[in-house]
């Protein structure tokens, strides 16, 4: 009977792979240039956490202006940034974590709390820039949120998931760290 809970060493790397993950979905979204776009041709406008851009009409070239002239632009960027470098060191500290035989699991709860902060962090970042962008920015036609902005939130989901995890872990030490005899059903 092959059974995989926590005590099981390959089962013990999900949290960091999750993490790994996020921050992969992070530089994506802190990348791309899909934040914003037109909606259907003709595509008139494009936009990146760090700037705008729109095609007039018979233009060949994107006009683009940086987002960082506005205040809420530099507060967007800011805070997605802080919240993705915490990310990176709980990411480092769940790899130690999970790679000394053993756990500290005031440790592991550490590293939960500090991913709420990541969340905040994100979420802070995701809400001001929707909200701010429509009202400062002109647009014209149908426009959507776009792939970069959807990653930003994915990475969000996947920290707060991991949040809890890393917050709950220390509930089932024993588990965890293999002291338990299983029940066979």
């Amino acid at each position: 009977m092959a059974t995989c809970s926590l005590a099981c060493w390959r089962c013990r790397w999900l949290l960091p792979l999750l993490l790994g993950l996020a921050i992969i979905l992070g530089i994506i979204a802190l990348s791309g240039r899909g934040w914003m776009e037109s909606e259907s041709a003709p595509y008139q406008h494009q936009a990146s956490l760090w700037e705008s851009c729109t095609r007039w009409y018979n233009a060949l070239n994107w006009e683009c202006q940086s987002l960082m002239d506005y205040s809420w632009g530099r507060a967007a960027a800011a805070t997605y940034l802080v919240g993705f470098v915490i990310l990176v060191i709980c990411f480092a500290l769940a790899v130690i974590a999970f790679s000394v035989d053993i756990l500290r699991f005031n440790f592991v709860r550490g590293i939960g709390g500090l991913l709420f902060i990541v969340a905040v962090f994100q979420i802070i970042s995701l809400v001001i820039y929707p909200v701010r962008f429509t009202e400062d920015i002109p647009m014209r036609g149908s426009n959507m949120f776009s792939w970069a902005y959807g990653f930003g939130w994915g990475s969000t989901i996947i920290v707060i998931g991991c949040a809890f995890f890393f917050c709950c872990l220390p509930n089932w030490e024993d588990e965890v760290l293999g002291n338990l005899k299983p029940i066979a059903y």
